[in-house]
């Protein structure tokens, strides 16, 4: 498949739907409604709400079954960037090529902006179920889902392990908690959101969250990657930031090349956990070659 035009189709519908579904710019009070549609069109591969849209492709089933769930995984995410980048925390400039959010708007109001897009979050994936055919219980697991994808059990349990691990010297025990957490969670929520949202039964549960976890984990070590070798004009923000901030990453403790096998790796086991879906898993099968090869 050309899965450059795919991914381009899905992320075209997730930004329109995103369009949609946001508060307008002018809408009282404005200046929240602007900082948070600044940093969701800042740009962005949309890759954990097409993920939900994978899974439920790879079960039969429109994207448009779980769009509102989609839309709110971005919402989630953008927030994540936000509160990242934030002096307190990273004190990044730039995010994706473009000033990040505190530099815009302020301090002040790129907390608020993260809190609104998070809250929002949770309002659309409620939306879930007022759609034909989507179970209200089902709805009730994703909200469950998300919110341990990205809580202190998840995406902000990662953060803080992160944080407390700098300029320590720790080993790969904790590593991996903070990049299966820090990452994976919500990649690994992204996909179960999508599946749940379409019945999936158990067995296509335990394929689809193995998968889930693996993807993360090749996505965080290629961005691991990126931070030492990639071109910053290319990924939009600083290269180096890790070993300045003293970052326990896998180039860190094991090298380039031990942590470009280790994605090998993973890549063939998220394959693997796929296979079952035969055909439908194509696109499922494709992403994975593409996360493993991106340079941004």
């Amino acid at each position: 498949m050309d899965f450059t035009k795919y991914l381009n189709n899905r992320s075209n519908l997730v930004e329109r739907a995103l369009d949609k579904m946001l508060p307008g710019k002018e809408e009282y009070p404005s200046i929240v409604n602007q900082a948070m549609r600044y940093s969701v069109f800042a740009g962005g591969k949309r890759v954990r709400p097409v993920l939900a849209i994978m899974a439920a492709e790879a079960l039969g089933f429109k994207a448009g079954r779980v769009m509102p769930a989609a839309c709110a995984l971005e919402l989630v995410h953008t927030y994540s960037l936000i509160h990242d980048d934030l002096p307190c925390m990273d004190d990044d400039d730039f995010r994706r090529g473009k000033p990040t959010n505190h530099k815009v708007f302020g301090e002040n109001m790129a907390v608020l902006c993260g809190d609104g897009l998070l809250t929002f979050a949770f309002e659309l994936v409620a939306k879930n179920a007022e759609l034909k055919g989507v179970i209200p219980g089902n709805v009730v697991r994703v909200v469950k889902i998300i919110a341990e994808g990205a809580g202190t059990r998840g995406m902000v349990g990662g953060q803080i392990v992160d944080i407390i691990s700098e300029n320590k010297r720790v080993g790969g025990p904790v590593l991996q908690y903070i990049h299966t957490h820090k990452t994976g969670a919500l990649i690994r929520a992204s996909i179960l959101t999508g599946a749940v949202l379409c019945n999936a039964d158990e067995k296509s549960l335990r394929a689809l969250r193995v998968y889930g976890e693996h993807l993360g984990l090749i996505f965080q070590i290629v961005d691991d990657i990126l931070n030492v070798v990639g071109d910053e004009k290319i990924l939009g923000k600083a290269v180096g930031s890790d070993k300045k901030r003293k970052k326990v990453t896998y180039p860190s403790l094991f090298g380039i090349k031990q942590s470009r096998e280790e994605v090998e790796l993973l890549c063939e086991k998220a394959k693997a956990a796929v296979k079952p879906f035969g055909k439908k898993a194509e696109a499922l099968l494709a992403l994975v070659d593409y996360l493993k090869e991106r340079d941004s």
